[in-house]
């Protein structure tokens, strides 16, 4: 992994010091090395993490004739097998990086090599022949990469921070953004919550050439129609996907010239990474795990009993309320954007004792969850199905009490409150309508907007109109996975929660579970595989029931959640929290009414020792992330992050020569 960017001018080169003021803001994630080109009209700029081929990966890298550069952020995990190819065509390589095989990859199959990567990827091409620039990002999003476009140039970068670098580019919340942001919990690409900053989508690839900008879709999700005439027993998805996985798991294992740890949050999902781990590939394994001081979230037990299980070497970090809302504002700038949970927070603690431990690459269970229908939304949208084939049946509505057993507030504790909730929107016809709920609840949130953010238009009609073609023929549930898989996957969970908080650290994360292959064999298969009734990753606990503890592989779903309220309010509250919460800072923001927020803060306060609702909870930590946002990104002058220890190699094509800027 390592921090791109790069300005394309219609008119005159690109300054200097404007690309080495891009590089330094993206050095926590590229901390072993920094570089960049410049000719009459584009700059390429590139913080190096050191993953593979440490001597002869420096980037940005051309092909033989210099035609082609690239900057590059990710793995190609079958770089080796793309490299033999590439041979066989004439081409030939004198590095063995990855980063190597694109350009040559460019240059053979043109538009056409992404679909061959297999991999996670934020990269741009220079193609100077064809003065056209490329960017382009993995399939499911596991890597950043935003934009900018003004009248004279294009601006890209891996991160925010570094297009606003010099201060050059106007920062500014967009309304449209807070929208999304409050519907799905992340804004869907290529919006963003800045005004004018874009991103790719996941799939695809943006062009900008001499006719102008195009976008080009490279990777869609693909479901069986008619899935419930599949026959298919369920040994054969099993066996599918263990071969699938397991070669996922060791691909991304062992092609690496650094050591790799793994995660262990106590489920299933990392409990099967990390047994293949240590059956398939007879290495010593270190794995890592997140502990909660509020016995409510913490799955040590589990987590130790993998551990043991697999015989790992362990190591973990006890969180404390007061731990998260320390952490909490970093957390908030390294992802960029407002964040609904605190969860995000504990994972950039544990990012730390694994870069401060020495590994650099940690494998995770991410993913598991999307790819094979593991979260409650799921089982969710399985239930409300059933309930509105009879709306009227008691009988049917008590189903819903069996959802969420490991909530505190589980609706078999309230079955009043969950019957009105979850019988809403039972639309059979709805594509949503797995995700209803949970939009509608998030949604509440919006009524603390300041008249200017607003906004009136629906905003899932734009998603709608994304849909495939043919996702009408797809079951339920394939049409559950494709909206989660577009919303909360990409936006939150890799990045607000994945990516920026491994990198900040400097870590880079691999991800079984989104593996192409991987996913091919999920989709394939019956619906009914993934979900058993309502038994979530069905065909995952009977593929693997030889490699995890039977209490691990049987326990139900519990998704990672982390202490949200407790440190923020109260006597132990930081003195930052009460700043970035006045009434001035609110009102200087312009984003929430400063009445309803400080309504809310006393609402919490008097709340001490008890858990707020789910509700108020999301609203504090809205306004906590979107008030440090504004004071740190939005209203604070430029502040270059310059590294001196840490030169900047140029090549410099206009002088035709390599200098190194300190």
């Amino acid at each position: 992994m390592c921090g791109i960017c790069g300005v394309k001018r219609v008119s005159g080169p690109p300054r200097l010091e404007t690309l080495e003021l891009m590089i330094g803001a993206l050095r926590h994630r590229g901390p072993d090395g920094a570089g960049c080109y410049r000719d009459a009209n584009v700059g390429l700029g590139h913080a190096r993490l050191s993953i593979v081929d440490i001597a002869g990966g420096a980037q940005p890298l051309s092909n033989e004739d210099g035609q082609v550069w690239v900057t590059f952020n990710g793995e190609i995990f079958n770089h080796i097998e793309l490299r033999d190819e590439l041979i066989g065509h004439g081409h030939r390589f004198r590095t063995r990086s990855d980063t190597e095989v694109i350009v040559h990859a460019w240059e053979q199959w043109g538009r056409g090599c992404f679909s061959r990567f297999n991999g996670q990827w934020a990269l741009a091409i220079w193609d100077r022949t064809e003065r056209e620039l490329i960017l382009a990002r993995d399939p499911r999003g596991i890597l950043p990469l935003f934009f900018t476009e003004r009248t004279e140039e294009v601006r890209f970068a891996s991160e925010v921070t570094a297009l606003f670098a010099d201060g050059d580019v106007p920062r500014e919340f967009d309304p449209r953004g807070f929208d999304e942001l409050l519907t799905y919990w992340s804004p869907v690409a290529p919006q963003t919550v800045y005004r004018g900053v874009s991103q790719v989508a996941p799939g695809s690839f943006v062009s900008f050439g001499p006719g102008g900008r195009s976008e080009y879709r490279y990777y869609e999700d693909v479901f069986p129609s008619q899935p419930e005439e599949l026959h298919i027993d369920l040994e054969s998805s099993a066996a599918a996907l263990r071969e699938a996985l397991v070669n996922a798991t060791r691909l991304r294992f062992l092609r690496s010239d650094v050591p790799v740890a793994a995660y262990l949050s106590g489920g299933i999902d990392s409990a099967v990474t990390a047994g293949i781990i240590a059956r398939y590939t007879h290495t010593d394994l270190h794995t890592y795990s997140l502990r909660f001081a509020d016995a409510e979230f913490d799955e040590s037990d589990y987590q130790t009993m993998v551990s043991r299980h697999l015989g790992t070497e362990h190591s973990h970090v006890t969180v404390t309320a007061a731990d998260i809302a320390a952490a909490f504002p970093d957390a908030v700038r390294h992802a960029e954007t407002p964040i609904l949970r605190a969860a995000p927070a504990p994972m950039l603690l544990l990012s730390r004792l694994v870069r401060e431990s020495g590994y650099p690459v940690v494998v995770t269970g991410e993913g598991a969850d999307e790819v094979l229908a593991g979260y409650d939304i799921f089982r969710e949208a399985a239930v409300r199905r059933f309930w509105a084939r009879d709306p009227e049946s008691a009988e049917r509505a008590r189903i819903v009490e069996a959802l969420y057993p490991w909530m505190h507030r589980s609706p078999a504790k309230a079955p009043a409150f969950a019957h009105r909730f979850f019988s809403r929107d039972l639309d059979p016809a709805d594509p949503f309508l797995s995700h209803r709920p949970r939009w509608r609840s998030t949604a509440a949130l919006k009524t603390m907007l300041t008249a200017d953010f607003a906004a009136s238009a629906d905003p899932t009609a734009a998603l709608r109109a994304r849909l495939p073609r043919d996702s009408d023929t797809w079951h339920p549930l394939a049409r559950a996975q494709w909206t989660e898989s577009t919303t909360l996957l990409p936006g939150y969970i890799l990045s607000s929660q994945g990516d920026r908080m491994l990198m900040a650290n400097s870590v880079e994360g691999r991800f079984p579970f989104l593996d192409p292959d991987v996913g091919r064999v999920a989709a394939a298969m019956p619906a009914r595989h993934k979900l058993m009734g309502l038994d979530e990753k069905h065909v995952l606990k009977h593929a693997f029931r030889d490699l995890v503890p039977d209490a691990v592989r049987t326990r139900p779903k519990q998704p990672y959640r982390a202490p949200d309220v407790g440190g923020f309010v109260g006597a132990g509250a930081p003195d930052w929290v009460s700043d970035v919460l006045s009434p001035e800072a609110v009102q200087n923001a312009g984003v929430f009414r400063p009445d309803i927020v400080q309504h809310l803060v006393a609402k919490c306060t008097r709340a001490e020792g008890r858990s707020p609702s789910n509700s108020d909870s999301m609203r504090l930590m809205a306004v906590l992330s979107t008030q440090i946002l504004h004071r740190d990104l939005i209203a604070a002058p430029p502040h270059p992050r310059r590294h001196p220890h840490q030169p900047v190699v140029v090549y410099d094509e206009l002088d035709q020569r390599e200098n190194t800027h300190e």
